[in-house]
């Protein structure tokens, strides 16, 4: 296994970052990651209270690990800011108007930008920026 490919309990995780984010409801979130991005789901630990301590969703190819957060255990919940989650595809626009049509709303449309990429920033109703590429 190269370090490319690294495996946990919930599967194998691919990249040498993968992002962690924390939610107030990571299920909801889930769940609109399969409809707006076409995330499969690899893993789900729940809490006995029902919250998830662990999601692990795999978008594009690559992993994106989410979960509720625990104030009671120093982890809470903060809107997310300066945080974007970039999606480089061979079909900007077939994503692009999959994450519209869930109900992401766009802050910067995709359109082709002065380095040759069809590009553009979407949110989600979860307070993510996701930008959406691919070569023009």
């Amino acid at each position: 296994m190269s370090d490319y490919e690294k495996t946990s309990a919930s599967g194998n995780m691919f990249g040498g970052i993968v992002a962690n984010l924390g939610y107030e409801n990571a299920a909801a979130a889930a769940d609109f990651y399969k409809k707006a991005f076409a995330a499969e789901e690899l893993n789900r630990v729940a809490t006995p209270d029902g919250r998830l301590m662990h999601c692990h969703l795999k978008i594009n190819g690559n992993s994106l690990i989410i979960n509720d957060c625990f104030p009671e255990h120093g982890h809470p919940y903060v809107a997310p800011a300066n945080i974007v989650l970039h999606l480089q595809t061979n079909d900007a626009k077939a994503w692009w108007d999959r994450a519209l049509a869930a109900g992401c709303t766009v802050l910067m449309p995709l359109e082709t930008q002065f380095w040759g990429d069809n590009y553009g920033h979407v949110a989600d109703p979860f307070g993510v920026r996701w930008s959406i590429a691919s070569p023009g």
